[in-house]
Formats: C-alpha cells, sequence, structure tokens
C-alpha cells in the first residue's frame, strides 16, 4: 500500500468521523426539536412510531399570538447592537495593552478579565442585580445594557488580545519612526488589521447578548423583558411542555444561524480562526 492511499484512507476516515460527530451532535437534536415544535398534541406521537402521524402548528401559534413578543425582539435587537459596540470600545483598550506591553502579573490580570466567564452566571446574576438596585439601574434599559456589557466584555477582550498578539511589532515601531504618534499608529495600523477580530467578537457578543437571560432577568424584570426573558416565561411550572419549549429553542436558535452565515460569508476560514484565537 503506498504512502498517498495510505494518507486518502486517514483522511476519508477522519472526515467520516467528524461528520458523524457534527451530525450526532448537531444535526439530530435540531431535528428532533424541529419535530417537536410541529408535533400536533391532539393526535399524539407514541412508540413505535419515528414519526408523528400528524403535524400542526399550534405550538407556534401559542407563542407567536403573544403581543409582546415583536416589542421584545425589537428590545432585544437594540440592546444586543448597543452591548457590542459598547463592549468594543471598552475592551480595545485592555485588550491592546494585554496585547502588546510586558509588565508584572500580567498572567493575573487576563484571569481577572475572565473572571465573569468562569463564574457561573446565576451567581453573577444575584450579585449584579443587588447592586444595580442600589444605583437605581434595576427595571431599566440601561441597567440591561450595562449588566449585559460586564458579561460579554470578556469574550470581545479574549478575542481581540489573540487578534492584536498577532500583529508585527514592528509595523508599530516603523510608523513611530516615521513621525506617527503611538495614537494614530494605532488608528492607522493597529486598527485595520484588527477588523477580523473585531467582526468575529463582536458577532459572537451580539449573539450572547441576545440570548442573554440570567443577568437580564434578575436586572430588567418585569419591566425590562427582552426577548429571551419573554420566551423564558412559556418554560414556566411544573410541567415542561416539549412543542413549546422546541418553538422557544428554534426562535433563539435563528439569530445564531443567520448570524454564522453572514460570519462564513464575509470571513475566511483562516481570518474567523485568528480572530477566535485561543479561549
Amino acid at each position: 500500500m503506498s504512502i498517498s492511499t495510505h494518507n486518502k484512507r486517514t483522511q476519508l476516515w477522519v472526515g467520516g468521523g467528524l461528520y458523524l460527530y457534527l451530525a450526532t451532535t448537531l444535526f439530530l437534536p435540531l431535528t428532533v426539536i424541529a419535530i417537536w415544535a410541529f408535533y400536533d398534541p391532539k393526535v399524539g406521537w407514541f412508540p413505535p412510531d419515528i414519526l408523528p402521524r400528524s403535524l400542526s402548528i399550534s405550538a407556534w401559534r401559542e407563542v407567536l399570538s403573544d403581543r409582546q413578543i415583536l416589542p421584545s425582539a425589537m428590545l432585544s435587537l437594540f440592546v444586543s447592537t448597543v452591548v457590542t459596540l459598547l463592549t468594543s470600545l471598552l475592551a480595545f483598550p485592555t485588550a491592546w495593552a494585554l496585547a502588546q506591553f510586558p509588565f508584572r502579573f500580567k498572567r493575573a490580570v487576563e484571569v481577572f478579565v475572565l473572571a465573569p466567564l468562569i463564574v457561573p452566571g446565576i451567581v453573577v446574576a444575584v450579585s449584579l442585580g443587588e447592586l444595580f438596585f442600589t444605583f437605581g439601574l434595576s427595571g431599566t434599559v440601561l441597567g440591561v445594557i450595562f449588566v449585559q456589557t460586564i458579561g460579554t466584555l470578556p469574550l470581545m477582550i479574549r478575542i481581540l488580545t489573540a487578534t492584536l498578539e498577532g500583529i508585527p511589532k514592528e509595523l508599530i515601531l516603523a510608523a513611530r519612526t516615521l513621525g506617527a504618534t503611538q495614537r494614530t499608529a494605532v488608528m492607522r495600523i493597529a486598527l485595520p488589521l484588527a477588523w477580523p477580530g473585531f467582526l468575529a467578537a463582536g458577532l459572537l457578543n451580539f449573539i450572547a447578548s441576545f440570548e442573554e437571560f440570567e443577568k437580564s432577568f434578575m436586572v430588567g424584570a418585569p419591566k425590562v423583558q427582552t426577548l429571551a426573558v419573554r420566551l423564558w416565561s412559556y418554560l414556566g411550572g411544573d410541567v415542561l411542555v416539549l412543542p413549546t419549549a422546541a418553538v422557544v429553542t428554534l426562535i433563539l436558535l435563528l439569530p445564531m444561524l443567520v448570524i454564522f452565515f453572514i460570519a462564513e460569508r464575509m470571513l475566511k476560514e483562516d481570518v474567523m480562526a485568528s480572530g477566535l484565537g485561543k479561549l
């Protein structure tokens, strides 16, 4: 057996294993969720039937008949956009310092920056909820924006840091040698080269903000209800209604699929990889 034939078979097995893993962990659950979303509760779905005998949009009708769904969706779009822009502005100086300047206790600072991602979300939500109530931000859109910014800022900083670390320092030094100020060198050289990281981090932050529930609920509810908070209210109670849960899952999943489709069209694979860095 030649080496090329062996390599092709190895690639075939590895590729087949990856596709099987993707189908098992992603496509199969999504298929089951989609079936439950259109399941007819009047007919039922019982073994040994692999597929339901009848389909219905009753669960969709129940969720979408809520007149607060559209305002909540528009509010989520607004909040997610503002959070993404605010996070980008706040994250860049910290990311630039972590990527370009060596200093003592740098590793400790990185761990501190990532702390909100390490601590369970409900713990952060409860502590911030009490703090925001003290400052009068509880039950306000501004409070929801601030609390979501706190939650998404570490992710933005980490991705931008990984991106800025790949920018050659020689370019900045060459610009300074030619008379450019530090600010001009950063604005004219670093920012244009860092746009893949900004775009990748912005997309992920937008999704995280759009689907964020715990912090938005603790700070905003009941006056401010984002789409995630509004939809999760359908899953309360002692019994989980699977068709309604499936509809909620698909509604929250749709923006993520659309954004990643846009990212795939706008970014090359190597650009996305360099923007994501090591998380």
